[in-house]
């Protein structure tokens, strides 16, 4: 393992910034020992107050863990729960964006089929009631990042797998996390926003009517075209 000597004004951020890469490039691993701050601040060419701080934010985050006489240690996250898995993936700058949207194409086109073979009047009530929302942000120019994943968790819960749900909770909160400064971008395109509303559309018809194939595929159809816009928002950005 190789330390840079840190030059910025938020010294600890830098060292911050180091420790997450060095966990994402897998050159520190769950469960692994740090160095001592003392140790740490020489290698670093730092204060020692600096590496406290930063260690204190990594604890703070869940990325490390500080234990009283043993020293400190990357967090192991074996049994812990989805959130703080996907959460920790999204702190450390793994690239996790397009992951969670395979994830999210698993998960969601069976949760919509099962949503149209198992919904109640309630669950297309309160379906409908987010799909609403969703068009009244819309026509008033809102980014409506809240009705949509509020659909989502409607459709979900129309599924009537606890297992399910709190697995789509995971992904959609840690979806939200990433995706507000890009969802931003997407919608500068006037035509984005309704295309999306549309499609959802389709899914609430298809689970109306029963339709589990349809369900299904209008899901399926609705995440590739989100995955499509963010690859050309990307490209877009990276030639800027």
């Amino acid at each position: 393992m190789e330390f840079k000597p840190i030059k910025a004004k938020k010294v600890y951020e830098e060292i911050v910034q180091q420790i997450k890469e060095m966990i994402s490039k897998g050159e520190l691993q769950a469960g692994d020992k740090m160095i001592p701050e003392r140790e740490l601040a020489e290698r670093l060419q730092v204060g020692r107050s600096a590496v406290r701080e930063a260690y204190r934010a990594l604890e703070a985050i869940g990325i490390i863990e500080i234990r009283s006489g043993e020293g400190t240690f990357v967090r192991k996250l074996g049994n812990k729960p989805m959130t703080d898995i996907m959460s920790f993936a999204v702190i450390t700058g793994k690239d996790t964006l397009f992951e969670l949207l395979e994830l999210r194409k698993i998960v969601e086109t069976e949760a919509a089929s099962l949503a149209a073979q198992r919904r109640t009047e309630e669950d297309i009530n309160n379906i409908e009631k987010w799909l609403k929302q969703m068009k009244l942000d819309i026509e008033k120019g809102n980014l409506g990042d809240i009705s949509d994943i509020n659909f989502h968790y409607a459709l979900t819960d129309a599924a009537h797998n606890s297992l399910l749900t709190r697995l789509m909770n995971s992904i959609s909160e840690t979806m939200k996390k990433e995706m507000v400064t890009v969802r931003l971008n997407l919608y500068e395109a006037h035509r984005t926003p309704w295309k999306l509303y549309h499609q959802h559309e389709v899914i609430t018809e298809a689970i109306k009517k029963g339709d589990a194939e349809g369900a299904r595929a209008a899901m399926l159809d609705h995440l590739v075209n989100a995955e499509r816009e963010l690859i050309q928002y990307k490209n877009k950005s990276n030639k800027v």
